[in-house]
């Protein structure tokens, strides 16, 4: 528990030189699965082909700060809709981005999250949340990312819960 709380404060006592600036960042995402029914055809004699589904949507909103372009540190927090699994989880998250410069307008954005999660509705299951994202990121500040996220929560007959989502992210100074 004490090593949550240094890492949801230390963003905040880290980085207090005069170059440091706060963001706001935001992300929406779409969880995908894979399609049980690839290739098949339903009555209408009409094949679906798609490899994978959407699955649910993900918000989540954070604030944070960069004392470099290529290094920030954010709490988070927001909600994970999962359509297949009937269940809402909400996570808040100290998220650590790296973000390397491969071109003049492009940088490879790299993002880790550890915190807690919690299900809404579902009583009282919460356990550790985790997540690592994977984008490209323009000038613009604009990410389109591959995210992996988990929860250490039992439901129904599964230990644990997560998805692979795809999704956009707009960070804001």
């Amino acid at each position: 528990m004490r090593l949550f709380i240094i890492l949801l404060l230390f963003p905040f006592f880290a980085f207090s030189q005069n170059k440091t600036r706060s963001f706001i960042q935001f992300d929406v995402s779409i969880p995908i699965k894979g399609n049980q029914n690839n290739g098949s055809q339903n009555n209408n004699q009409q094949s679906n082909n798609s490899w994978f589904l959407p699955d649910g949507i993900n918000s989540k909103i954070g604030i944070g700060l960069e004392p470099k372009k290529w290094i920030a540190l954010g709490i988070h927090s927001g909600i994970d809709w999962t359509w297949s699994e009937k269940i809402v989880l909400v996570p808040v998250f100290a998220n650590l981005r790296l973000s390397p410069k491969i071109s003049d307008e492009t940088r490879i954005a790299l993002q880790l999250g550890l915190g807690k999660g919690t299900a809404l509705g579902r009583g009282a299951l919460n356990g550790t949340y985790k997540k690592i994202s994977l984008g490209i990121q323009n000038d613009d500040d604009l990410v389109l990312f591959i995210e992996m996220s988990h929860y250490d929560i039992a439901f129904k007959d599964q230990k644990e819960t997560g998805s692979i989502s795809l999704g956009l992210s707009l960070i804001t100074f």
